[in-house]
């Protein structure tokens, strides 16, 4: 096995005071795949600024502007995050959620809308991933 070494030692990130962590299960678990790539904006934003419950007062104004998400856009991937049982929402509040342990019944498969998806579409992503 190779040893690592950090490429700039005095970078390594440790918890900050204010608490932002991202758990590496949203790659490993394939959150990330699930989700478009507006949903995975909002969800690293909402990471950043929410406090050590996952809570978060942001406007929706707010995240639009920072983020330059149209309204249509950031309602979607709010809808993508809340299907995917990353965050929960309850206007104004956002709240990240822990992410569940165990193994998870959801298709990895990219989803970019919420859109249902034909049955053909499902079998060839089942068999596409299974190769």
């Amino acid at each position: 096995m190779t040893t690592k070494y950090p490429i700039c030692p005095d970078r390594i990130r440790q918890v900050p005071r204010q608490f932002s962590w991202v758990d590496q299960r949203l790659v490993r678990d394939r959150y990330l795949e699930r989700g478009s790539h507006q949903a995975a904006a909002l969800y690293l934003f909402l990471v950043t600024v929410a406090d050590c419950q996952g809570l978060s007062y942001y406007s929706d104004s707010s995240i639009m502007k920072r983020l330059s998400m149209e309204e249509s856009t950031l309602e979607q991937a709010r809808r993508n995050l809340i299907r995917l049982e990353l965050i929960a929402y309850r206007k104004p509040l956002y709240q990240v959620l822990a992410l569940p342990v165990g193994p998870r019944p959801i298709s990895t498969a990219r989803v970019a809308t919420d859109r249902p998806l034909a049955i053909g579409q499902i079998f060839k992503q089942i068999l596409g991933g299974a190769a």
